[in-house]
């Protein structure tokens, strides 16, 4: 299945569910309720802020994820939405919800998944004792305001609209872009040398030299 149809994309609402989950699983690698969410939550993220063949928007629509899960490859593989095009935006929350941004119009939304759906699943695939092909299959076919929370959302500045601008860290001297330095007192600062790394300090992830056999 491709999202292209005689050269022209259709709009994701044309497509049957079936087909878009089948794109997202090959991207993904394998089905899971995280592909029939990211699925339903980019439907309705796109229908929400007005953008219907996605994958032709380019850099008009970005999306912010929240969790570097399942749902985060579905919505890439349906929107085109990438890291590396600065459309797709990771902030690890550590919770299953993406804002979805027009940023012609400026209209964003923000869909999460409901924790209760999860705790209803078996209502909807009763017949299923295993409960994440349970939660599979009661996700695709749960009504949206069960499934999902949609509110209207505004985006803080700085967030979307970052100057291409490169500075150098007076600490290590590597380069930072997009207005990502940090200013402490008279020196600007990368976010690692500020105390924001996910590395330990240099000194305490050196490997330490071999010990000289015994003579």
């Amino acid at each position: 299945m491709t999202l292209v149809a005689e050269g022209e994309e259709m709009a994701l609402s044309e497509h049957a569910f079936d087909d878009l989950l089948d794109a997202a699983v090959r991207f993904h690698g394998h089905l899971c309720p995280g592909q029939v969410l990211g699925v339903r939550m980019t439907l309705a993220g796109c229908r929400e802020v007005g953008i219907g063949r996605a994958r032709q928007a380019g850099k008009d629509l970005v999306v912010l994820v929240e969790i570097d899960r399942c749902a985060t490859d579905a919505i890439q593989a349906l929107t085109g939405v990438s890291l590396g095009k600065r459309t797709l935006k990771h902030l690890d929350y550590g919770k299953m919800a993406a804002t979805f941004v027009n940023m012609v119009s400026g209209t964003a939304v923000r869909v999460a998944a409901r924790e209760t759906a999860r705790a209803r699943a078996a209502e909807w695939a009763p017949f299923e004792p295993d409960a994440r092909k349970a939660q599979t299959l009661a996700y695709r076919h749960m009504p949206e305001g069960e499934l999902l929370k949609i509110e209207r959302a505004v985006v803080r500045p700085g967030w979307l609209d970052r100057r291409r601008v490169r500075v150098c860290c007076d600490c290590c001297g590597e380069g930072i872009n997009y207005e990502r330095e940090v200013r402490v007192g008279e020196r600007t600062l990368c976010r690692p040398c500020s105390g924001e790394s996910y590395l330990l300090p240099p000194c305490a992830r050196s490997v330490p030299a071999p010990e000289e056999p015994p003579s």
